[in-house]
């Protein structure tokens, strides 16, 4: 029994596991206020509408929902030091979905080294979600990163994921 409680205490202090999101009055999760936007992110088709998948898909889900997503920074030279997602879909608001440090970031992203070079577009040509079930919600994607000096940006975009499927 003890070790239960251990993990369950465990579990509910991990990020991953709690909101983030303590100023109800303001829209952006905590760890994304008061930080400058210096990053442009784009999702693109958006808004993002399910398919229905194939057997190509190498997946069990019964749905797609195909989208990419560039970051560029357009002024400076920085180094990610995070990138990720929170997701809306009810009326809890925001959690906390994906995280991706420097390594994840650079691979899912195709950027050497995690640097965002001034005017380089950076993609994740395959960021799909997959489900057994049709809903919809929204997604806030964002990144930090850091200049020579330490000093840290932000950019962050939101992806509209519909429930409805355009072309069955």
């Amino acid at each position: 029994m003890k070790y239960y409680l251990m993990l369950l205490t465990f579990a509910f202090s991990f990020p991953l596991f709690s909101q983030q999101w303590t100023d109800k009055t303001r829209i952006l999760p905590d760890e994304l206020r008061k930080i400058p936007v210096a990053i442009y992110i784009v999702h693109s088709p958006n808004p993002n509408y399910p398919e229905i998948t194939i057997n190509t898909d190498n997946t069990d889900s019964k749905y797609v929902w195909k989208h990419s997503t560039s970051i560029v920074s357009p002024d400076i030279d920085l180094t990610v030091i995070k990138a990720g997602s929170y997701i809306w879909y009810s009326e809890a608001g925001w959690m906390q979905n994906v995280q991706y440090n420097k390594r994840d970031f650079t691979k899912k992203f195709h950027c050497p080294k995690g640097k965002l070079l001034k005017g380089q577009r950076y993609t994740f040509e395959k960021n799909y979600r997959y489900g057994n079930q049709l809903y919809g919600g929204d997604a806030l994607w964002y990144i930090l990163a850091e200049d020579e000096d330490g000093n840290v940006y932000k950019g962050m975009a939101i992806i509209e994921t519909e429930s409805e499927i355009l072309n069955p």
